[in-house]
């Protein structure tokens, strides 16, 4: 077997993160740069993932009475225009068609040709196109509520694009629901926040902190925003999935209205709700090491790989028959609401290359077969979440007949190690002078290696926590839900505080 190397990643997570995270993504296999500035194009082993994310997900909606819908990608200016404040949040990230077709000039060069009589912006979100369609299909409270779901891209214009956290183009879904009171608006938001937790802590093995936006980080026209935030490998924060509260803004703006039950027309309550292909970013930066991806087994794109060992010919047509059974055998088990997937490698290649170049795609568990193991009707398995030269044989159908709780176990044993990372890196904090030394790097060579989360009584306004924004590039997380009352003083104001908000720097 080829000798393993120290790191698999180079550079490794200490020594340059940001090129870490994109050795990573390139390492595994997962998606690469477009010809278009700021796109990506998602490859199969990076697609399979979402796909996996997307079922699940799919399943926790319908369970809640969403259904799935489909809105165009074209959404005219005057739409935007109409709720103020949503236009202004976006505007500076819209892309805009204003042509209809191309012709060829004088020097046979295509140009933009056919004037549109009115622009076009490609979709960036959609709350302004489907309150038209809403407004046209609520007409009684008989109506309501109505709960529907699309998945879809998007389009932001972004000027500093990393894959899968920040791309000009990303995949998402985006949830748009209308009620008939405040209080079942107010439910449903929270109910959704509440899935969104659940699916991050229990799939993807992400702990996260659930809580409101202040006022300035709040989604553009929304009376009231909630986010789950999780904690990097590097200790920044990432904002991996929103619920909004929308209150009747985008109703009065869309005219979305009904025939209450005492025969009175009334404004509806709306709310909206979504997560993106960012979720594959923080999947992997809460799980990654310095050998490459490591796949909680609930959203893996494979669960098992089968590397069959075969150093003679003689032994080629047993060593496959062997592993083509043994596949078999496992992909009749489920596990977690799927069948278990296998991939078996037959490629020709030197038996460590091929073992690597799994690890670093993260494969939970690796079966190496050999004519040995065939002698004694067993397996090889080493597991993603440990070391790659920890492996142990075990008889055949031992192993199958405990994998799903294998699996269960690394699923378990990453969440766990994801909650103790992000307590290790929280820190209670008083003082204006003991924040800002928190967030200033003590190691000035290395700016992106974060404190981490602080929890700090909080009084201030948007003006200062723009300053907390320009002097450290600090921002309030949320103000978490589930915070206890605890009397204090704002550490920059001194005005009485009730509980305390979560800061940190963040993606």
């Amino acid at each position: 077997m080829a000798q393993q190397p120290a790191s698999a990643i180079s550079p490794t997570r200490q020594e340059d993160y940001p090129e870490w995270y994109q050795q990573v993504i390139a390492a595994a296999d997962l998606a690469e740069n477009s010809p278009v500035r700021g796109c990506m194009v998602i490859k199969p082993w990076g697609y399979r993932l979402w796909e996996n994310i997307q079922h699940v997900l799919d399943g926790m909606f319908k369970a809640t009475g969403h259904q799935n819908a489909y809105f165009p990608l074209f959404i005219p200016v005057s739409f935007l225009q109409k709720e103020a404040e949503h236009v202004e949040g976006f505007a500076k990230e819209c892309a805009v068609v204003t042509h209809h077709r191309l012709k060829a000039d004088a020097d046979g060069k295509l140009v933009p040709d056919g004037l549109l009589a009115e622009p076009l912006v490609v979709r960036p979100t959609s709350e302004t196109i489907i309150g038209a369609m809403f407004a046209k299909w609520t007409q009684s409270y008989r109506d309501l509520p109505l709960l529907i779901n699309q998945w879809a891209n998007v389009v932001r214009w972004e000027m500093r694009t990393r894959m899968f956290l920040r791309t000009t183009e990303f995949l998402w879904q985006e949830g748009h629901t209308v009620h008939a009171t405040e209080a079942e608006a107010r439910e449903e938001t929270m109910r959704m926040l509440a899935v969104y937790a659940d699916f991050a802590e229990n799939y993807m093995a992400m702990p996260v902190l659930c809580g409101e936006k202040t006022e300035s980080e709040r989604f553009p026209g929304a009376v009231a925003t909630y986010s789950i935030e999780a904690m990097m490998q590097d200790r920044k924060a990432l904002q991996a999935g929103t619920s909004h509260f929308l209150g009747q803004n985008f109703a009065k703006a869309s005219q979305i209205k009904f025939l209450d039950e005492s025969n009175q027309e009334v404004y509806a309550w709306t709310t909206s709700w979504g997560v993106s292909t960012r979720l594959i970013g923080g999947l992997l930066m809460t799980h990654a090491d310095d050998d490459g991806l490591v796949l909680p087994p609930r959203l893996a794109s494979a669960h098992v790989v089968i590397l069959p060992v075969i150093h003679k010919d003689e032994t080629r047509a047993q060593v496959m028959e062997y592993c083509t059974s043994l596949a078999a055998e496992l992909r009749s088990i489920s596990y977690a609401g799927r069948p278990i997937t296998v991939e078996l490698d037959a490629r020709e290649g030197r038996g460590g290359e091929k073992t690597w170049a799994w690890i670093k795609k993260g494969v939970p568990v690796r079966l190496e077969i050999g004519p040995r193991d065939i002698a004694s009707n067993s397996v090889f398995a080493g597991r993603r979440d440990r070391g790659p030269k920890e492996r142990i044989s075990l008889p055949r159908a031992q192993f199958v007949a405990q994998l799903p709780a294998l699996l269960d176990e690394i699923q378990a044993g990453l969440l766990e190690r994801a909650r103790a990372f992000r307590a290790q890196h929280t820190r209670a904090i008083d003082t204006k002078d003991d924040l800002y030394a928190f967030f200033t790097p003590a190691n000035a060579e290395k700016p992106e290696i974060h404190a981490g989360f602080a929890l700090a009584h909080w009084a201030g306004d948007r003006a200062q926590e723009e300053q907390l924004k320009n002097d450290l590039n600090v921002t309030i997380r949320c103000i978490p839900l589930d915070a206890p009352a605890e009397d204090g003083r704002c550490f920059l104001t001194g005005r009485p505080s009730h509980r305390r908000v979560v800061f940190a720097k963040a993606y």
